[in-house]
């Protein structure tokens, strides 16, 4: 057997490709990938959507991007906008704008006396809605908000009552009187819109029918109505004793109607010791408006809680139903 010469070129791969170093390396055997199975496609369905990396056949035969095959969501159909329970919409640049200037206009005013609270209010209506109020019958209702100084969690500080108003609100109340025997006839002939006793109770049970504003009872028809207090009770139409809805056995039912339907206004605080009320409408003569607002504040004054130490009226605030407020002075 000879032996090798150092000349001789080894028997190794390395060996050989340093020997051919123009030969093309081998590659290793691709592993064939399985091809994709076609979905079967619905006659009202849209066509799958490629797998990602896959080529898609174009007309010519050439394999097109996936990219061009998958259709962006946005084709499928613009998403519709709406908006969110509980987020108000964006205001417009001239309504921020307005609020704005009106907002300077209140700071720069501060606290005035009520007539020219009452005017100030008046004058925030803007052309538009001047000309809506005339077109569609719309005329924005005037409110009263005070803060008062009293401690919320105390029962015996709580707020709660009813007030006539010399000129009204400006709206028609539906009242519902719980009544029998002769005070039936008085009640609809002072103005009540339904009057009754088992039926109009059976009624609110079985087909929880609320077609009213508000709710009298006279002081003998309490047991019966009080199996409404889960339906009424909520919605703050229950007749109770603290807001001048129960009628006590020598007070005249018609007297009672009377009040309500010409604008006796209920009031009660809520947990950060605050009393809110309606009293009145835009269209109201300044002079009505500053009757009924005095009335609500001295009603107010005069229910003063025994227990209250300090400032009773912090604040006195008069606004629209869409216009910023104006703080009244003391």
């Amino acid at each position: 057997m000879a032996k090798k010469q150092p000349g001789d070129a080894p028997d190794t791969p390395a060996a050989d490709q340093a020997a051919a170093p123009d030969a093309p390396a081998k590659e290793p055997a691709k592993k064939k990938e399985p091809k994709p199975k076609a979905a079967k496609a619905k006659p009202d369905a849209a066509p799958a959507a490629a797998p990602a990396g896959a080529a898609a056949p174009s007309g010519d035969g050439a394999a097109a991007p996936a990219e061009a095959a998958v259709a962006p969501a946005e084709e499928a159909g613009p998403k519709k906008k709406g908006g969110q329970p509980g987020i108000p919409p964006r205001r417009g640049k001239k309504l921020r704008t307005w609020l704005r200037d009106q907002q300077t206009k209140i700071a720069k005013e501060g606290a005035v006396p009520l007539r020219r609270a009452i005017q100030l209010v008046k004058q925030f209506i803007k052309a538009k809605e001047e000309h809506r109020k005339k077109r569609k019958g719309f005329d924005q209702s005037v409110e009263v908000h005070m803060s008062l100084g009293i401690d919320a969690t105390q029962s015996d500080q709580m707020i709660r009552g009813s007030v006539p108003l010399p000129h009204g609100v400006g709206k028609a109340v539906r009242v519902v009187v719980f009544c029998q025997g002769d005070n039936v006839a008085k009640a609809r002939d002072a103005g009540a819109d339904f009057a009754g006793s088992d039926e109009l109770i059976k009624k609110i049970q079985g087909e929880n029918w609320l077609d009213f504003d508000v709710a009298l009872a006279t002081q003998d028809m309490m047991g019966q109505v009080s199996r409404l207090g889960k339906v009424l009770g909520p919605r703050g139409l229950m007749p109770t004793p603290k807001a001048g809805t129960v009628i006590p056995a020598g007070q005249d039912v018609a007297v009672a109607v009377r009040e309500f339907k010409a604008g006796k206004v209920e009031y009660r605080s809520d947990k950060g010791g605050n009393v809110h009320a309606g009293v009145g409408k835009m269209s109201f003569e300044d002079d009505k408006l500053a009757a009924n607002i005095t009335a609500f504040v001295e009603q107010i004054r005069a229910v003063k809680p025994a227990g209250v130490k300090g400032h009773y009226i912090r604040s006195i605030t008069v606004a629209g139903t869409m216009t910023p407020g104006v703080r009244v002075s003391m």
